[in-house]
């Protein structure tokens, strides 16, 4: 009779472990979570002064409740695609490709323009950025295709051909909506995915090269991109116009200091800084919460980022690996982008910080992105299942 209880111990050992494994990871999950709840506390900050002004003194909270009412449908995405296999993305990666390039495509003869930029595009009373959905259809696409040429990646045919085929049915409507920031990310996402997949470095250099050739050539050609290099350069000699944004932005990180001026308390928010709640919301950042509060949020990101590559690692297959890598890869690369063009470390892109930034459809879409990452996290226990070359 005593045998029977230490059955019972081992299999109470055995359910629990199983439990575990199909848990999400709850580091990852936390810090999403944490980057959401201060993004939507300084998106008001940063906001309140602006959205009195565009509702008549009215409302304070214009931006916030439109974010809010995202992030919750992001959050239930979330939940939701966590509970999704990555097989259901493996079959799901042509047809969302497709999808993207029509919406793209509609774009240019139905977009809606905003800001001065035809982008967005309305359905049914909702209105997004294609270009969103693009960048999760090129990464799942590329994830699908390493799966399928396996070693095979390193020849010419398919680690540059098939990848570069695919990478420029998106780069194209793209180009033709002179959507130059959507083209960079895009294309350094697609680098990252194809070093990952093993295309050789030399082709890898050589794009590179190409690429850089590219934006100087599609720069010369747009006057408004070419007039971003020369501010950032020496924005004090047009103060009034081109160089106005990237001072105000200076003047709101000087002012902070290293422990800002308080949470709230920010001067360039009235109106001073253009697009504060937007695109320039890590100058409020630096400004209310200094030195100090502009490093630990750097801090969470750079957490976030390398948590992803840890679960990217303990995939349970090459393809959720790809997969999770490339996710965690454009979150990167748009934090960096966005933390070098607040402080002009970098010119003027149009790159959004994820999670804190005013965008409805980019943070649906972020928060989306971090439940098939954390649908991914579920298998980090289990053993390395092989796959076939398709």
């Amino acid at each position: 009779m005593a045998i029977q209880p230490c059955l019972y111990a081992k299999e109470d050992r055995r359910l629990k472990r199983v439990r575990t494994e199909e848990r999400v990871d709850p580091i990852f999950l936390i810090l999403v979570l944490l980057l959401l709840a201060i993004g939507l506390v300084m998106l008001y900050s940063a906001s309140f002064a602006q959205s009195y002004y565009d509702t008549g003194y009215e409302s304070s909270t214009r931006y916030l409740s439109r974010q809010a009412f995202c992030a919750v449908l992001g959050l239930g995405a979330m939940v939701v695609l966590s509970r999704l296999p990555a097989d259901f993305w493996y079959r799901a990666a042509w047809p969302v490709y497709i999808i993207s390039i029509v919406l793209l495509l509609a774009v240019l003869l139905f977009g809606q323009t905003v800001n001065g930029a035809k982008r967005w595009i309305n359905i049914a009373g909702i209105q997004f950025q294609p270009s969103e959905v693009a960048k999760f259809a090129i990464i799942i696409l590329f994830a699908r295709l390493t799966r399928s040429y396996g070693p095979r990646a390193r020849e010419f045919r398919y680690g540059v051909l098939g990848f570069g085929s695919a990478l420029m049915g998106i780069l194209v409507p793209l180009a033709l909506e002179r959507h130059l920031s959507a083209i960079m990310l895009m294309g350094m996402v697609a680098v990252v995915m194809m070093f990952v997949a093993g295309t050789d470095m030399r082709w890898l250099m050589a794009g590179a090269a190409g690429a850089v050739v590219f934006v100087i050539v599609y720069v010369s050609l747009l006057g408004y991109a070419g007039d971003r290099i020369t501010a950032w350069f020496h924005p004090e000699l047009d103060p009034g116009n081109t160089g106005y944004q990237i001072l105000q932005s200076l003047y709101a990180i000087g002012s902070g200091g290293v422990f800002g001026l308080g949470l709230g308390r920010s001067r360039q928010k009235y109106l001073y800084l253009p697009f504060q709640y937007n695109d320039y919301i890590f100058a409020i950042v630096c400004e209310e919460l200094g030195l100090v509060g502009a490093i630990l949020i750097v801090a969470l990101f750079a957490a976030l980022i390398l948590r992803g590559y840890w679960i990217a690692l303990h995939a349970r297959d090459r393809f959720s690996t790809v997969l999770c890598a490339g996710i965690v890869t454009l979150i990167a690369i748009q934090a960096i982008l966005n933390f070098g063009v607040v402080t002009n470390l970098l010119p003027s892109t149009g790159v959004a910080l994820p999670f804190f930034s005013y965008g409805g459809t980019a943070l649906a879409v972020n928060l989306g992105e971090m439940g098939i990452v954390l649908g991914i996290s579920r298998y980090r226990g289990k053993a390395k299942r092989q796959e076939e070359v398709l």
